[in-house]
């Protein structure tokens, strides 16, 4: 996968986590998680971007960690949120798949 194609679907996923969270009921947790999900999200994209100005290896390996371990929190905090409220599951679903194939990839990379 290209580096500016990770990037778009970084983009859309993030697009994608903010309008579920927007879609959900004005509820104290709903807004705790919620923030919390848009924040690891959106982390997942800032730090694969950092990952590929990175002057070393080493720093490249451990941005790659790092968007690997944001993948990861988003996978939970969706599912939290998806257990909490039946708001667009099909929607979150998807979402938490794409969160999957981040951290799968980001992995995988971070292994060669």
């Amino acid at each position: 996968m290209k580096k500016e194609d990770l990037i778009k679907r970084n983009k859309a996923f993030v697009l994608g986590v903010v309008n579920y969270v927007d879609a959900l009921p004005n509820a104290y947790s709903s807004q705790v998680f919620g923030r919390q999900v848009i924040r690891c999200a959106s982390s997942v994209g800032a730090n694969y971007r950092a990952a590929c100005r990175v002057k070393s290896e080493a720093d490249f390996i451990n941005k790659l960690k790092i968007v690997e371990e944001e993948a990861d929190e988003s996978i939970y905090f969706l599912d939290l949120l998806m257990e909490l409220y039946s708001v667009k599951n099909e929607e979150v679903k998807s979402l938490i798949k794409e969160a999957k194939s981040y951290w799968q990839f980001m992995w995988h990379q971070s292994k060669q």
